[in-house]
């Protein structure tokens, strides 16, 4: 017979400060997204773009691109951000909300723009390129 879990409730409190912690990091990234979006997205597309990791005729383009995405990841619901996001959770151990995001932007929607021309590098390498910069700009 199996056994039934049944958490104390200092087990019970431990885990809803945790899931509260992570629940309230992850409104303030989305939050400070917003009041930078003009600066990270540059800082995105340039690094991308300067890493070779984005093959595009015109940087501006791809800017623009990663900005409305960002824009986007402001007012999207929770289960939209965690189904779009789904496919590389697993890319790295603890993956940030906005740079997974980001990620998931770049991998699957934004080759199919005219300004893109390839796209390079492993979804490890582009998810570490993304969140260089915004560790910068949201700390």
């Amino acid at each position: 017979m199996a056994k039934v879990f049944r958490p104390s409730s200092r087990e019970s409190s431990i885990l809803s400060k945790i899931e509260s912690k992570k629940e309230y990091a992850r409104k303030k990234s989305l939050n400070a997204v917003r009041d930078n979006l003009e600066p990270l997205s540059n800082a995105i597309a340039m690094k991308l773009v300067e890493s070779g990791l984005v093959e595009t005729t015109n940087k501006n383009g791809v800017e623009e691109q990663i900005s409305k995405s960002l824009d986007q990841l402001g007012r999207l619901e929770d289960f939209d951000i965690d189904y779009q996001t789904a496919p590389f959770r697993n890319v790295v151990p603890h993956p940030h909300v906005v740079s997974l995001y980001a990620t998931a932007f770049v991998i699957e929607k934004m080759i199919n723009f005219k300004d893109v021309v390839d796209i390079f590098g492993s979804d490890e390498e582009i998810y570490h390129c993304i969140h260089e910069q915004v560790l910068k700009h949201l700390g």
